[in-house]
């Protein structure tokens, strides 16, 4: 189960960080569409907000430092997923909408798993004699 919930955390990471990546960065040709549609500074908001969740999503279980911060990270995504899902739908976005869906199970199989059933274990520092 610890091998499955790893895959899911890099493969999450991997999506939220170059989702957020392309809203903080956005190429020339996509910057009015995606600024037309919510704004940039909350374009921007949305882009910190998931590289963060990336980078918590993975770096506390490599490091062994702050490991409580995963399931929040995934939390995190949780709220972003569900807001995410309702604009797609509000927007008529069928494809997208269930791309966000699914994105929001992940992210709370994740969430609960970390928080309840298999959560990561703070690496220990060496002891000194």
């Amino acid at each position: 189960m610890n091998k499955l919930l790893w895959a899911l955390q890099v493969l999450l990471a991997l999506a939220f960080f170059a989702h957020g990546w392309l809203m903080v960065f956005p190429p020339a040709s996509l910057i009015d569409q995606i600024n037309a549609t919510i704004g940039p500074r909350f374009r921007v908001f949305i882009g910190v907000a998931e590289v963060i969740a990336a980078i918590g999503l993975t770096m506390p279980g490599i490091t062994g430092i702050a490991t409580w911060n995963t399931p929040l990270a995934a939390a995190g995504l949780m709220i972003v997923m569900v807001s995410a899902t309702y604009f797609h739908i509000a927007r008529g976005e069928m494809s997208s909408a269930v791309t966000t869906a699914i994105l929001l199970a992940l992210a709370t199989f994740v969430a609960y798993m970390r928080w309840k059933v298999l959560p990561l274990r703070p690496k220990r520092a060496p002891a000194i004699l």
